[in-house]
């Protein structure tokens, strides 16, 4: 009597959802791990556009603005509007980031007698290769990205 096998054994089974749920666990850590990196692109992007619009700003007035122009909701001097919404960061916060500290900040600050100069305070998840360390509070000037 010949016996005929059709089919996987239990272990093989077994072995093959192993794999599948090895694959499925990386390819979620990688995700997430671009997401947050997007998330830190998007904030030195926001950054980057507010500081373009506080130089044209500068151009035309001669003075950073006072007061806080992210509350204001954007960056405008007479009939010149640089900045028409000022943009939100990404959520959620990443690395020693919190819901507290993810947010612009703008400080004029004034070297001279005027404000001719600002602090815009951000908050950033990961180093980023030639660019600000991750992880605390950073800020930028008119000097550029610290």
């Amino acid at each position: 009597m010949k016996k005929n096998n059709k089919g996987f054994t239990l272990i093989e089974l077994l072995v093959v959802i192993a794999i599948i749920g090895l694959l499925s666990t990386l390819s979620i850590v990688a995700l997430n791990n671009a997401r947050a990196r997007s998330r830190d692109a998007r904030r030195l992007s926001d950054v980057k556009q507010m500081q373009t619009a506080l130089e044209l700003y500068y151009n035309d007035a001669g003075i950073y603005p006072g007061g806080n122009p992210i509350s204001t909701g954007s960056i405008a001097y007479g009939s010149s509007t640089y900045m028409t919404t000022i943009p939100t960061p990404p959520t959620p916060a990443d690395g020693a980031c919190t819901t507290g500290t993810n947010t612009y900040t703008y400080t004029q600050r004034t070297v001279n007698s005027t404000g001719d100069s600002y602090t815009l305070s951000y908050c950033i998840g990961q180093t980023i290769a030639n660019g600000p360390t991750g992880g605390s509070l950073t800020s930028a000037t008119p000097a550029g990205i610290k």
